[in-house]
């Protein structure tokens, strides 16, 4: 708990409705000033210690950024829960957001999440016409062996139901239902939905769970995971099981999160746009106009492949580390020391190949060269 009695926003677990509360009604966060290094130098010990935990903090959070990518993926969300309004006795279109690990598909779809939230709230009161809480978005982790009762249980542990240990998988699916209408859900959330073994007798039964779900309760399923289409989630096959997830396909839109790509101007400008974004947010004492978007621009590009969640991770232990040794400021030789996630670093030499010989840029037009 914080000084406030509020939940800590470092010590949260989204599958639990007053922790999804807590990430709802948090306050924008305040970046600390940024210091010159006369003023970050005449800082007592304490003052210091808090100031940098502060920047340890900020650097850890930069997220999110309104991307295009997130801009777009927003659009269609809203175009499809919107469009959703249909009357109890008809089926609603679900979605899946299906993108490659590191594209920020999970942080887009939270920071929908929570405005969705805000709205439905602000527009319906915090309290149904019952007088039960109200919950506009349920959100649901899956796991590995995730069958029809964890689903079931799942759903119930978001809401802290009584019921959630001892109940058979037909009664759990009954009150996860009383459950969406007492609180009037609208959205539900199912991250991680890769993790299910779609074509095995759990998948095909948890798919035909998401059908009851989707005829019977009055939400918006969107489900969020890795490579859905190469495991059967829309394929249209010949087998007993491929038809039954087939028809998961006819009822499902599917939205993607590319990655960042310099093969085109317009690509090169919205690369260009995301580390501009990045450095207004850097709190170092060091730090420059261009330090990322003209110094950095191919390095970077090169060491996360445009996968917005490697760029972050790297970016972040590289602030984390110039606060620490005192660099207060990125640079190559710094982020050399940084070590990234595994995928990026495997791709990493022959895109500075093709980077450093001239065969591609990442700098947009009218973008200061650096020598």
């Amino acid at each position: 708990m914080t000084a406030a009695g509020a939940l800590d926003p470092g010590n949260l677990a989204l599958s639990r409705k007053e922790d999804f509360q807590a990430f709802v009604d948090a306050p924008r966060r305040s970046r600390p000033e940024r210091l010159s290094r006369t003023t970050l130098g005449g800082l007592d010990e304490r003052a210091r210690v808090a100031y940098d935990r502060a920047r340890r903090q900020w650097h850890a959070n930069l997220g999110p950024i309104r991307t295009p990518q997130l801009s777009c993926l927003h659009e269609d969300l809203w175009d499809i829960v919107d469009s959703n309004q249909q009357d109890g006795d008809k089926a609603k279109g679900a979605v899946a957001v299906d993108a490659f690990p590191g594209l920020g598909k999970t942080t887009a779809v939270l920071a929908f999440a929570r405005e969705f939230h805000r709205r439905e709230i602000a527009e319906h009161s915090a309290f149904t016409a019952q007088g039960h809480e109200r919950w506009p978005v349920c959100r649901v982790g899956l796991t590995g062996n995730t069958g029809m009762k964890d689903l079931n249980r799942a759903m119930l542990e978001f809401f802290g139901h009584p019921g959630r240990q001892t109940s058979t998988a037909a009664q759990l699916g009954l009150q996860a239902l009383d459950c969406m209408l007492l609180c009037e859900v609208r959205l539900l959330i199912l991250d991680d939905l890769h993790f299910l073994k779609w074509r095995k007798t759990s998948g095909i039964e948890v798919s035909n769970h998401l059908k009851w779900i989707a005829n019977e309760f009055p939400v918006t399923l969107l489900k969020v995971g890795v490579g859905l289409s190469d495991k059967g989630l829309f394929s249209e096959g010949e087998t007993a099981g491929d038809t039954v997830l087939a028809q998961t396909g006819r009822r499902t839109t599917r939205l993607d999160m590319p990655p960042f790509t310099i093969d085109t101007e317009r690509g090169r400008r919205h690369w260009r746009q995301l580390l501009l974004a990045l450095e207004q947010r850097i709190v170092l004492a060091d730090a420059f106009p261009g330090m990322l978007a003209d110094d950095l621009s191919d390095y970077l590009f090169a060491r996360s492949t445009g996968h917005i969640g490697s760029l972050m991770t790297l970016v972040n232990r590289g602030c984390q580390r110039a606060v620490r040794t005192g660099a207060e400021r990125l640079t190559r030789d710094l982020l050399d020391q940084v070590r990234n996630d595994e995928a990026a670093e495997h791709a990493r030499t022959e895109l500075e190949y093709a980077l450093h010989a001239g065969k591609a840029t990442s700098r947009a037009r009218g973008a200061r060269t650096v020598s």
